[in-house]
């Protein structure tokens, strides 16, 4: 095979709408998956489903690799979705640093290069601040944080970076908060709002980088086909909001509420440390898009936050 896109992470919300968008342009898609049936299943149409796992260092996968036109690895144990302890900590970071290092591994062996090499990372690189106020409009030379997550990001990046000593271009996703009502914050704030239950959550007063999905998808077609798309890349939208903003204009969109805040003390009981990090945010801005023309379908929030509830994307 040759000329063909490699995906992991394909059955999360930002590769699943991606396979689809690749295959719908005419792309052939191998899908490396832990579960290659149950993603043959969630998504058909692809060229090929491989057995795949962060921690596999060879076996057929690495043979998909040579003569590909992209190899996108967006995979990783997802950080936010159940409560912290050690283990769930230790696993988010080795699916990541591991997966990367056996994949930049793979690339180095392989006889005919990818011609790009698209590796997630995420805003969290910048660290993460209480207050919207507090926090500097941030693009990608800023500094890098302290925190978990930003070492997790540092550290999964420096795996990434090693591809350049291949001579394969290398585009480093620094995702926001993606809004799809298929998954993530947006998808968790729709039941209290449906309900009349809605309000920000902690302080309201932390920053939300964010970018709908299609928007993302875009960015990430981009990044296949244009090589001046080259090293970190912000993945947000240009307008940043406060939490508290976000909360009243998605009330707004729904026609509801949003007058009860969800205070922090309830979000780390329910996820442990990992509540100090879904209570605070990051200033981001798209500085590397804006200055290469990207064309943001939905700067802004009103406009997506309506796209995506009526569409249910």
């Amino acid at each position: 095979m040759k000329g063909h896109i490699v995906i992991t992470g394909a059955t999360g919300v930002i590769g699943a709408e991606l396979v689809l968008k690749l295959i719908n342009r005419g792309e052939k898609v191998v899908l490396l998956s832990r579960s290659p049936e149950s993603a043959a299943r969630k998504i058909s149409g692809a060229a090929g489903y491989i057995k795949w796992d962060p921690y596999m260092e060879s076996g057929e996968w690495t043979g998909f690799i040579n003569g590909a036109k992209a190899v996108i690895h967006l995979a990783g144990k997802p950080l936010l979705e159940s409560r912290w302890n050690e283990a769930h900590k230790e696993e988010c970071y080795n699916s990541r640093i591991l997966g990367t290092r056996h994949m930049v591994s793979a690339i180095a062996g392989a006889t005919e290069k990818p011609q790009v090499f698209i590796s997630a990372s995420a805003i969290g690189y910048y660290g993460s601040f209480d207050r919207s106020s507090d926090s500097p409009d941030i693009v990608e030379s800023g500094s890098k944080g302290r925190d978990f997550l930003a070492k997790i990001c540092i550290d999964w990046e420096k795996e990434a970076l090693e591809a350049e000593k291949t001579g394969v271009r290398l585009v480093l996703l620094r995702t926001g908060i993606v809004l799809s009502t298929k998954g993530g914050m947006l998808q968790k704030m729709l039941t209290p709002f449906n309900f009349f239950l809605g309000g920000p959550i902690g302080s309201g007063l932390q920053c939300i980088s964010w970018i709908h999905i299609d928007d993302e998808i875009a960015c990430i077609l981009e990044a296949i086909d244009n090589p001046s798309y080259t090293g970190p890349v912000n993945v947000v939208s240009p307008e940043p909001v406060s939490m508290k903003a976000f909360a009243s204009r998605l009330g707004e969109v729904l026609g509801r509420p949003s007058l009860l805040p969800i205070p922090k003390l309830a979000v780390q009981l329910l996820m442990g440390e990992g509540g100090e990090y879904a209570v605070k945010g990051q200033k981001v801005k798209p500085g590397f898009l804006q200055t290469h023309g990207f064309t943001f379908r939905f700067p802004d929030l009103v406009e997506a936050l309506e796209d995506l509830v009526k569409n249910n994307k």
